[in-house]
């Protein structure tokens, strides 16, 4: 069953009444549903898989790992030996950094299922600790498997690029990052949507109201 990132109305009026500019394209986007991964092992496995290579080729290796293992769980990733790993289309460093994964989880070094509890500061630090996975990956698991609801990635370029157009700034410094990124809370993951949505330029806006789907995080491009 697809699970979407829950928000409403309350969310997002919300932004419109600390954000007028924001406001704007919230009304002209209208909602956006964006698909989650609640999978925490799944999803990390796929953010690795896909870090900087094309969506085609990533789709392509993902296929055939899948093929491989049948199931995703890192007791099956574990016994694969590496060489079949790497036939499936992976370069040897993710491919070790795969297994690396999957040992720490089956052996209890990493407790998947405790990070619900943990703040997005501890998942982020927890994660990122990982060979082959950093913060923005960790704060894209927040979002998209977690389901955090006040995350906006400084290390995104997309985010980036659309408060620079929101905004009307040829550059974005820190300062000015955090300034707007206070605008948002406690909904700053909502005004990454748009944010997101407004970086990939006018073709994407829809007519007022009009519903947008977008596909999950794993199409988009790390910055780690």
């Amino acid at each position: 069953m697809r699970r979407f990132f829950p928000y409403g109305p309350l969310e997002m009026a919300h932004l419109k009444d600390r954000d007028p500019q924001l406001g704007v394209v919230i009304d002209r986007i209208g909602r956006i549903e964006r698909e989650m991964q609640l999978d925490v092992f799944t999803a990390l496995v796929h953010s690795i898989v896909s870090q900087q290579i094309s969506n085609a080729a990533a789709a392509t290796v993902w296929g055939r790992l899948s093929a491989l293992l049948g199931v995703w769980t890192p007791e099956r990733l574990a016994e694969v030996a590496q060489v079949e790993l790497r036939a499936c289309g992976p370069p040897p460093r993710k491919a070790e950094w795969l297994q690396h994964l999957s040992h720490q989880v089956r052996q209890g070094d990493l407790d998947l299922s405790a990070l619900p509890a943990l703040s997005d500061a501890a998942v982020v630090q927890t994660l990122s600790a990982l060979p082959g996975i950093g913060v923005w990956t960790a704060e894209m698991l927040l979002i998209f498997a977690l389901g955090r609801p006040d995350v906006v990635s400084r290390g995104d370029q997309a985010i980036q690029r659309g408060m620079r157009r929101l905004y009307g700034l040829e550059t974005l410094n820190q300062t000015q990052f955090t300034h707007y990124r206070e605008r948002y809370r406690p909904y700053g993951t909502v005004a990454s949507f748009y944010l997101w949505a407004l970086a990939s330029g006018p073709s994407f806006c829809g007519r007022n109201g009009e519903q947008v789907s977008q596909s999950d995080f794993h199409a988009m491009k790390t910055t780690d």
